[in-house]
């Protein structure tokens, strides 16, 4: 199985400096907003998206968190292995609030999906957003789409995309599962 580089650590660097803007010309101050990083990977996104606004934007006032949609998933009883969530660090009051959810893949929707309705557990939103950093475009089966898009993938469905995050070295690769 052969990987091959999509964006290197520059290119998802500036990518990630584009979709932190976005986010602040649309949210202003944050008061309103609550960023929820979808567990595992969309975590590591989402810590980044905190530290650009924070450090570059001087928003000290954030509230975010981590959502685990683990045994919300429509195949959580299909599948062989035994699911082990990750830790949802939430405590945050989403009522009549701005909630930005931030992954790292889109794919087919499932994990949106599922994040939907996890949701529900901890109140009613006034709205819903979607940040992802790569947009696998042509491989969705609902209808769910990103408001902020880092990058637009078309890949064969036989092909995995990665995103690696390292302190030092973000970027993402392709990898063939076949």
């Amino acid at each position: 199985m052969g990987q091959h580089i999509l964006f290197n650590h520059s290119q998802v660097n500036i990518c990630l400096e584009r979709l932190a803007y976005q986010l602040l010309e649309n949210h202003d101050d944050f008061s309103e907003t609550v960023l929820i990083g979808l567990q595992p990977r969309g975590r590591f996104l989402s810590e980044n998206m905190v530290n650009i606004l924070k450090n570059k934007y001087d928003l000290r006032e954030l509230d975010y968190g981590y959502l685990d949609i683990t045994f919300f998933r429509d195949d959580f009883r299909t599948k062989s292995d035994i699911l082990i969530p990750n830790e949802s660090n939430f405590k945050l009051n989403v009522n009549n609030k701005k909630v930005v959810f931030i992954d790292d893949v889109l794919y087919t929707g499932r994990t949106i999906r599922a994040a939907l309705t996890a949701i529900e557990s901890f109140g009613r939103p006034k709205s819903i957003e979607l940040l992802i950093l790569i947009n696998r475009r042509y491989s969705r089966e609902l209808p769910i789409q990103a408001d902020y898009k880092g990058f637009n993938v078309d890949v064969y469905e036989d092909q995995k995309v990665y995103v690696n995050w390292s302190e030092k070295n973000n970027y993402v690769y392709l990898e063939n599962i076949k």
